[in-house]
């Protein structure tokens, strides 16, 4: 069994001039960010592994994740494959993960996120929002071999508004 915890970054700022990865997230993504992964922590699996895209928007949702579940990050690794918007990335990378991991959670961005949860779960979901969460199983031993899913969780901020 693999289960995998798909999370969109937080509400991030366009306030300020400064490059895509730099962004920073909102006070609305920050307090989302912690709202949700409140909620999500009653249906918390923890993960064997986590990972993160390395844009400050992703990274910093993770690290509000990761102290309100109280999972070291110790186990966050940052990958650049997941700073991506179209999913090919990250497909490639849900499909090349160490078996040895059965739990897995990652962090980063639209529309690839609203794509990945279509492709590999079996709920519609039109649009992943900022700091929404996606949990899908998956009855096979090799990451390499998934296809279609269940959709187990799903998670919007504005549930719990």
């Amino acid at each position: 069994m693999k289960e995998i915890t798909i999370i969109r970054h937080g509400k991030s700022s366009w306030d300020f001039d400064v490059d895509d990865k730099d962004r920073p997230l909102k006070e609305r993504g920050i307090n989302d960010a912690i709202l949700v992964s409140n909620h999500f922590n009653k249906e918390l699996t923890p993960p064997d592994i986590v990972f993160s895209s390395p844009a400050n928007r992703a990274l910093h949702t993770c690290m509000i994740f990761m102290r309100q579940l109280e999972i070291s990050m110790s186990k966050v690794i940052i990958t650049d494959q997941l700073y991506d918007f179209g999913g090919s990335s990250v497909t490639n990378f849900i499909k090349q993960l160490d078996d040895r991991y059965n739990n897995v959670m990652i962090f980063g961005h639209n529309h690839a996120f609203t794509s990945i949860s279509n492709i590999f779960g079996d709920k519609f979901i039109e649009n992943l929002p900022t700091a929404g969460v996606v949990k899908i199983k998956f009855d096979v031993a090799h990451w390499s071999d998934i296809k279609k899913g269940v959709t187990e969780l799903i998670i919007f901020p504005k549930k719990f508004k």
